[in-house]
């Protein structure tokens, strides 16, 4: 049996109106009561992760900021990867030239943020994207559908989730990721068994062992019982 699950939030145990399935969270608490490690993997923050992990039930594992921070368990140390003043640089770069488009970036809570930077999507992220590879600035940009991130190069929810399985001293094979964007691809990648629930985009979905019927938590929950029978049919 598959000794650990990583789940993406948004789009992924939510609604299309970010409501968490309540489905979903019957299914993580079935899987945590089993013994079963439940990390749940998002662009937010450490403390919105922390009260979500409080409300679900989870034990605090969690990876935030698209992989740029991670850590085992409420009370273990907060592990930073990811380098919040070169995403910040960018965001600069990327403020003064939609500027002159006259167009105002509203950041995304950076005083709570370790890591990434998080903004407003009043811009076409491909655009932002060219504007970075022109500029040779050492930062990837995000569109998790509710925010745009940006990340330093080499971190990601798939870098963090190996990390992370080093300290919970199990294989990344032995690891199950499901998510529904962008930022999950390298997630599903790097998991022994990768999942993406039916509303993925078509890359993300590519990305994936196996895809949903379902969409949203609905999806999730499909999938949790196809890879944990055992525990779904008693």
């Amino acid at each position: 049996m598959l000794k650990a699950l990583v789940t993406d939030v948004d789009g992924t145990i939510t609604d299309r109106r970010r409501r968490i399935n309540t489905a979903a969270i019957e299914a993580i608490r079935t899987l945590v009561d089993s013994g079963i490690t439940v990390v749940l993997a998002s662009g937010n923050t450490v403390c919105f992760m922390d009260g979500l992990c409080k409300m679900i039930g989870t034990d605090g594992t969690i990876i935030g900021e698209n992989g740029g921070v991670y850590r085992r368990t409420f009370s273990g140390t907060l592990n930073i990867s990811g380098d919040q003043k070169v995403c910040l640089a960018a965001f600069e770069e990327l403020r003064d030239y939609f500027a002159e488009k006259g167009i105002e970036l509203e950041l995304f809570g950076a005083q709570y943020r370790f890591a990434d930077v998080a903004f407003a999507r009043n811009i076409d992220a491909d655009e932002a994207r060219a504007i970075i590879r022109d500029r040779h600035l050492p930062v990837r940009v995000l569109d998790t559908g509710f925010a745009i991130h940006l990340q330093v190069l080499g971190v990601n929810k798939g870098t963090a989730l190996r990390e992370l399985a080093g300290e919970l001293g199990i294989h990344p094979d032995e690891m199950m990721a499901i998510g529904d964007s962008e930022n999950d691809i390298e997630m599903l990648r790097a998991a022994g068994v990768g999942v993406a629930v039916r509303n993925a985009p078509a890359l993300t979905q590519s990305a994936a062992d196996w895809v949903s019927q379902g969409m949203y938590g609905e999806g999730f929950v499909e999938a949790v019982k196809k890879y944990y029978p055992d525990l779904f049919s008693r």
